[in-house]
Order: C-alpha cells, then sequence, then structure tokens
C-alpha cells in the first residue's frame, strides 16, 4: 500500500489495517496476504513499545540497530535498552503458508500463548502482533487523541 506524503508527493510504503487472527499449537501466526510480500522470506521479531511484538523487514531491523546505537551514544537510551532489544530480536523465516513462528520469550512479553486469538496491526514501517484487549485498550487511546479527548 502506498501513501502520499505532503506537498511532494511522494509514495512511501507502509503497512496498514488490523487483522485478527489465531496462534496455532506451535506459535504459529499466518500474516495477512498483504504483508506477506514485504516480509518474505525472511523478518525480524522484536519487543514493541506497549507490550506487543513488532515485525519488521531486513532493511528496518538494520535501521532500528542503528537508531539505537546512536541514541546510546547520545545518552538518550541505556546500554540495558540496547541489550534487551539485541538479545530480543530474532530473525525468522516466512513459511510457505505466509506463517512465522513467534517465540516464547516474545509471547510472554506480549501476554500471548499457544492457541490464542491475535490482532495484526499495521504500524506504517512494522507490523505488531497483539493481545486482543490490550491492543482494543491502546487503540481506544489513540482514536480519543485523535478525537480530541483528553487534552
Amino acid at each position: 500500500m502506498q501513501f502520499h506524503h505532503g506537498k511532494r508527493g511522494r509514495s512511501v510504503e507502509g503497512f496498514v489495517g488490523r487483522y485478527e487472527r489465531q496462534l496455532d499449537p506451535k506459535g504459529r501466526v499466518a500474516l495477512p496476504a498483504t504483508f506477506r510480500n514485504r516480509l518474505e522470506p525472511r523478518c525480524y521479531l522484536v519487543l514493541g513499545q506497549d507490550k506487543c511484538i513488532s515485525v519488521v523487514t531486513v532493511a528496518v531491523s538494520l535501521s532500528w540497530a542503528e537508531e539505537m546505537t546512536l541514541a546510546v551514544k547520545r545518552g538518550e537510551k541505556t546500554r540495558a535498552e540496547l541489550r534487551a532489544m539485541a538479545a530480543n530480536m530474532i530473525e525468522v523465516q516466512v513459511d510457505g503458508q505466509g506463517r512465522i513462528t513467534l517465540d516464547e520469550n516474545l509471547r510472554q512479553f506480549a501476554g500471548l500463548s499457544a492457541g490464542s486469538k491475535v490482532v495484526v496491526s499495521g504500524a506504517f514501517d512494522s507490523v505488531e502482533i497483539w493481545e486482543p484487549s490490550r491492543f482494543a485498550r491502546m487503540l481506544a487511546t489513540g482514536e480519543g487523541v485523535i478525537a480530541g479527548e483528553g487534552e
């Protein structure tokens, strides 16, 4: 999916939309077809903000790693944050059915268990995998801000 950005009319690729899925007993989740072509054949899983799992392309993973390293050098992030991000970033392969396997540690972080329902949501430069009730709370908060509530 492409977005037009600002006055210059540049197009930017982005992950958008939300999809309900279910983890299988092995902890695998089927990616939406619209996301697969950008994430195949391999992508990275990492701890996401607000206790989700972020799924990123190889290029984005390299960019995030570089940003984190520079933020540590500038004193904006701690080495503990860098270590947690690096230790929990996992390369995964997209299988022939468009599924990825979510690591047990990442599933625990996000409150997911094998066989549970999940929400797979676009976040422009990444895909996020959420426990449904947590996603609903985050979505309501964001929609409230957009609507001008709580200002």
